[in-house]
């Protein structure tokens, strides 16, 4: 287990504090500025897990209210909303300073036999034909500040091969379709429900930026205020998180300052898992 797994594996065990009360670290996730979105996310739903017994979260659906603050912790508050014969409610606030940084309402299930369909994997190359995150960052050290190498090279939990990148700095405009394989090893052995909290935090990865692929943008391109607005996501089938899954994601609207994004994640046998959608802020960064 690398040092980066071990850190996220820490951010998702959650700590209790008093009935239906918990704490979480803010350090740690994808982003160094501002909490990960996918961090809070996960930790909110290992919150509302810790009051539900015997049944898997299907779905859930959040609204980022504030940014993070990496330097707290976060206090996640459960409110144990409905417990039905076969669905279980929770809500969840997100709260530092005070004031909530998200909400999320979480749905748990207790497993129904029933009629089956899906759509299919899509037709791309598999994971070892892709270039790594960090083989793909290290050709830009060169056009980064000094202070800034680090964190670009810093090691990530979740391990990502994108199929066509583009140029971080001078990204050309392309389609909107945009596919990752992603995974961590650390995974293997992980119970059921640290397999979903370690898909909900890798599910906010790279989706927003599916927006931005027609307009020849970046996060490095420094025209963007960007940030994610709401998330929601639909567990369909057991996850194994050590293995590669192909997360394929279109962005059908952008406008009016804002981007809509969804996406699939299959196991690499072809098992749709899980489904996501998000709308995300994508406007013009002002002049200060």
């Amino acid at each position: 287990m690398t040092e980066a797994e071990r850190i996220l594996l820490d951010l998702l065990n959650i700590e209790p504090l008093e009935v239906d009360l918990f704490r979480g670290t803010g350090s740690g996730g994808e982003t160094p500025t501002r909490i990960f979105g996918g961090q809070v996310i996960a930790q909110a739903l290992a919150a509302a897990y810790r009051t539900v017994e015997d049944r898997l979260c299907h779905s859930l659906h959040a609204y980022f209210i504030r940014p993070g603050d990496p330097s707290i912790p976060v206090i996640y508050q459960v409110d144990r909303a409905r417990d039905g014969g076969s669905f279980t409610t929770r809500r969840v606030v997100a709260i530092q300073h005070g004031k909530q940084i998200l909400n999320m309402s979480a749905s748990f299930h207790k497993q129904d036999d029933g009629w089956e369909h899906q759509h299919p994997i899509p037709d791309v190359q598999a994971p070892e034909h892709h270039p790594s995150r960090d083989e793909l960052r290290e050709k830009y050290l060169d056009r980064v500040p000094e202070k800034l190498k680090a964190e670009l090279l810093r090691e990530r939990p979740i391990e990502v091969r994108e199929i066509d990148p583009l140029d971080l700095f001078a990204p050309a405009k392309a389609d909107d379709k945009n596919h990752v394989w992603f995974r961590m090893g650390a995974a293997n052995h992980a119970d059921t429900v640290t397999q979903h909290l370690l898909l909900a935090y890798a599910s906010d990865m790279s989706l927003l930026s599916s927006g931005m692929r027609p307009h020849g943008l970046s996060w490095f391109t420094g025209e963007i205020d960007g940030a994610s607005l709401d998330h929601a996501i639909w567990f369909h089938a057991p996850v194994q998180f050590q293995n590669w899954h192909l997360y394929s994601m279109e962005s059908p609207w952008t406008g009016q300052g804002r981007s809509f994004n969804r996406g699939s994640i299959f196991s690499q046998d072809g098992k749709l898992v899980a489904s996501v959608a998000q709308e995300g802020l994508l406007r013009r960064r002002k002049p200060r």
